[in-house]
């Protein structure tokens, strides 16, 4: 024994030096196609992102904001998401343990005839006797061919992309409550255009009707007046329905039962940036968190490799003993009855049916997968951007067209009502002129929330300007 202790830490040593490697492939980020530029963007590259901003940093109405806060406190979604990086920390801490020595403590009391502790024992003679063992066992994995820091690297990925994935549960839901308040803004702008025309309208019925009175109008014009207005009244309740479905969106959206939503703004006064510099597209890949979980579970399953590959090797350990073992329940803890071991311990397969290959195979496939799902994360980031910033510029331009075609039916509608009251103009005119109005002002409201809803959207192909500092969105209060 004394031979065994002084040759031990030799061959230690020894063996935690091979152990610098590790069995299986080294990471290697896949290669993605990254383009030159994103399709639709501004001429001129630039390092600045719109995505880098917080999001307080563009959604700068302060209902808005507070809506924001309510729902990264109380969705049930991002909740849900940080229960499950609370299990990834545990599992990583799991594997973790296997670094070190793993103690425990053993005890048995046993009545026998002609046994000793369970075990069948040869007594000069048949004698009854009692037996007690109490110790203490330890035992220590050396990794010697790395499976253990894969299992660990593995782990640690996993934790890794849980964290990645609760960002973009962040990003996500900032990006949701936005759209939503847009989406609401645009329901209050579109009841506000509908009462407002049909006040015209109801002012357009008083008129001929004065005229009917008067023997100036056709009961035909009473009644094409009057059809236009109940028309118009008639879409009032189907709006009101919708803003109080979008309200309990949002109220969902913040972990609420359905009510009213607060907002002190309109769909106009909404910010738009001057200038949204979108960066490079490789800054994409380092920004998005789905490209960084991706690009994580890429990595834990190229550690599942290695851990697969050192299946196939002996595992080599250290195991001790101490303890005590006596007839006399008296004596277990005097020195007469102490009992120790020290001994190093080798295991591995010699034949398990094609398992441990099935094994390498599933794992090898696994990567693949994972490999494949980065890369095409990566190119649906990259279009998204492009749509995002293809739709901008064609809002735009758009939303010139029909503000200025707005004001023309506005002017339209201003002199057919003055040329009516002159007894220039037919009925026909003032009601065409009012008909094509309407829908000329729910276009530009719907271009109008397109734009924003395209900031919203663009702001999130970016990846939200969330980096490891701004993860506490308490930072919004700044």
């Amino acid at each position: 024994m004394t031979s065994f202790y002084f040759k031990l830490p030799v061959w230690l040593v020894a063996a935690l030096t091979l152990a610098g490697c590790a069995v299986g492939p080294n990471y290697r980020r896949p290669q993605v196609i990254v383009p030159a530029d994103f399709r639709g963007g501004p001429d001129g590259a630039s390092t600045n992102s719109f995505g880098d901003l917080p999001w307080w940093g563009v959604f700068k109405d302060p209902a808005l904001q507070d809506l924001v806060r309510a729902a990264l406190t109380n969705n049930y979604d991002l909740r849900i998401t940080l229960t499950r990086v609370d299990q990834a920390r545990a599992i990583q801490a799991q594997a973790r343990s296997q670094f070190l020595p793993q103690v425990g403590y053993d005890g048995e009391a046993a009545r026998g005839r002609d046994t000793y502790l369970g075990t069948p024992t040869l007594f000069p003679r048949p004698t009854t006797t009692d037996s007690y063992l109490a110790g203490f066992q330890a035992f220590w994995e050396i990794d010697l061919w790395g499976r253990v820091r894969r299992m660990n690297e593995a782990a640690r990925a996993n934790f890794m992309a849980s964290q990645e994935g609760r960002r973009a549960v962040m990003i996500s839901l900032v990006s949701g409550v936005a759209q939503a308040y847009f989406e609401l803004l645009e329901l209050d702008d579109q009841l506000a255009i509908a009462q407002r025309t049909k006040e015209s309208y109801e002012r357009t019925l008083k008129l001929f009707s004065d005229q009917h009175a008067g023997g100036l109008a056709s009961k035909l014009e009473v009644s094409r007046a009057e059809l236009a207005l109940r028309s118009v009244t008639a879409t009032i309740p189907e709006i009101e329905r919708q803003i109080g479905l979008k309200e309990n969106e949002i109220n969902t959206l913040l972990g609420r039962n359905p009510g009213p939503v607060p907002r002190t703004s309109t769909l106009l006064a909404q910010e738009m940036p001057v200038e949204i510099p979108v960066g490079l597209p490789s800054g994409l890949l380092e920004r998005r968190p789905d490209i960084r979980e991706a690009e994580q579970q890429v990595r834990a399953a190229n550690a599942e490799i290695g851990v697969a590959i050192g299946d196939f090797f002996p595992r080599i350990g250290l195991t001790t003993l101490y303890g005590g073992t006596s007839t006399d329940f008296d004596k277990l803890l005097k020195s007469e009855a102490n009992i120790w071991s020290a001994a190093a311990t080798a295991a591995g397969p010699v034949f398990t049916g094609g398992r441990l290959t099935a094994r390498y195979r599933q794992t090898k496939a696994a990567w693949e997968e994972t490999k494949l799902r980065y890369q095409q994360t990566a190119l649906t980031a990259f279009r998204e951007v492009s749509d995002a910033l293809i739709s901008h510029r064609q809002y735009e331009d758009e939303r010139v067209e029909q503000t200025q075609a707005v004001g023309a039916g506005r002017e339209a509608v201003e002199l057919a009502t003055a040329r009516y009251k002159e007894g220039k103009a037919s009925y026909y005119e003032v009601l065409e002129a009012q008909q094509q109005l309407y829908p000329a002002e729910n276009s530009l409201s719907r271009i109008e929330a397109a734009r924003r809803l395209t900031i919203v959207q663009l702001y999130q192909s970016l990846g939200g300007g969330w980096s490891l500092k701004d993860a506490a969105w308490t930072g919004a209060s700044k």
